[in-house]
């Protein structure tokens, strides 16, 4: 059997899956992210009950993924105080002498997305979720993308619009891509929230504006094959027409992506992109 575990900031979703066939989870649970003296023991207990084999973990972050670091498999300079630095990694191995894959939340829903979701069939692939916050993982060459840190690729610059005032509200970079287009973004220049505004309504064009910029830079750094947008504000169906438009108008014809609604894509797992990337983790370290 697999193991997975989605570390998210209110939730960490655990799971289990036979090896052959990842997909179909035997098991899963739901924890509150509470403080890791509550929450660690309740994951371990549930993995107890399994003979696992590999184990494949998907956290909020920021997190260490550098082997060659003293901190590596941490929890590190995150809002949540009571994970600041924790050794997440180094816990489990103490409760299970298995393999691990360790990397973020986004990278493993674009192994996910990649694997068994909307990029099946191709080696490269972005993943975008767009919500609360905005976080993006990368796969190249069927790898995810790792280096001394993580892709930080919600955090990238963009062009503001000259008729957009808003200051941003990305506590560490005001107006990044995460503080011009998540959602808080979105309802504070509206004042409602995202999934209370009218398809037709001008916030939309703003935002669209923003993922495509966002996708151009992608495009241009990455070259992936698919874009896979995921998180509740891209539940919003009407947004990616809009996307793809303005993609097109800003890419100007530089690079030959004629199918841009192939291209620009949602996620096909939905919320379980990342812990079907998890298992999948698994299999691929095992």
């Amino acid at each position: 059997m697999l193991g997975a575990i989605e570390a998210g900031g209110t939730k960490i979703v655990c799971a289990v899956a036979p090896k052959e066939a990842i997909t179909q989870v035997v098991e899963r649970i739901s924890i509150p992210t509470g403080t890791p003296q509550e929450t660690m023991p309740k994951i371990i207990t549930f993995f107890k009950n399994y003979q696992i084999e590999a184990i494949g973990i998907g956290s909020f972050g920021p997190i260490d993924v550098d082997p060659s670091s003293p901190t590596y498999g941490f929890i590190t300079n995150t809002p949540k105080l009571a994970w600041k630095n924790f050794d997440f990694l180094g816990t489990m191995k103490k409760a299970f002498d298995v393999p691990y894959f360790w990397t973020t939340d986004v990278n493993a829903a674009a192994f996910g997305e990649l694997k068994h979701g909307s990029a099946v069939g191709n080696e490269n692939c972005i993943y975008i979720t767009v919500g609360t916050g905005i976080g993006g993982g990368v796969v190249l060459n069927g790898k995810v993308i790792e280096g001394k840190g993580h892709p930080e690729i919600g955090h990238i610059y963009i062009n503001q619009l000259t008729h957009d005032s808003f200051e941003g509200n990305c506590p560490y970079h005001k107006n990044c891509l995460e503080g011009l287009a998540a959602g808080p973004a979105i309802e504070a220049r509206a004042g409602k929230p995202a999934q209370n505004l009218a398809a037709d309504d001008p916030a939309w064009e703003l935002e669209a504006h923003y993922l495509a910029e966002a996708c151009v830079n992608y495009t241009l750094s990455f070259s992936p094959e698919k874009i896979i947008f995921g998180g509740g504000v891209m539940k919003q169906a009407h947004l990616f027409p809009l996307v793809r438009e303005k993609f097109t108008e800003l890419l100007n014809g530089y690079l030959p992506i004629s199918q841009v609604d192939q291209y620009i894509v949602p996620c096909a797992l939905q919320d379980n992109a990342g812990i079907v990337g998890c298992l999948a983790l698994a299999e691929e370290i095992l």
